[in-house]
């Protein structure tokens, strides 16, 4: 009896114990959308505003961010808006891509890009 209660109990705990490796697939092809140019000085905080989503549709950043230039400090929903702060960290030029896809999944439906220039 204390075998039949032991077993699944262990196989549980295995389960349950397994480390998650499920990511968000990349995103796929951005479709046409604005392009918006910010110039900073290194050690400036900026800002870029991004319209909130209906429909389970969320704002996901396409690719990375060069982190010799800009980090991410934090992310807010702000009334009908969604603002990501950054902090310029050295000179030089990035870009920033964000698409509008349903959940974590690959399509974009909408994308909004940012050019950035740190002097």
């Amino acid at each position: 009896m204390r075998l039949r209660i032991a077993l699944p109990v262990a196989i549980a705990g295995l389960v349950l114990a397994a480390p998650a490796v499920a990511d968000a697939p990349p995103i796929g092809p951005l479709p046409a959308g604005p392009t918006s140019h910010i110039t900073t000085k290194r050690g400036e905080l900026f800002a870029v505003a991004l319209p909130a989503q209906s429909a389970g549709r969320v704002w996901r950043l396409k690719g990375s961010i060069n982190a010799k230039v800009v980090n991410e400090v934090s992310e807010a929903n702000v009334g009908k808006l969604v603002v990501v702060v950054f902090r310029a960290t050295g000179k030089g030029r990035t870009s920033l891509s964000y698409a509008s896809t349903r959940g974590e999944t690959a399509k974009a439906f909408a994308a909004k890009r940012f050019k950035i220039t740190v002097s």
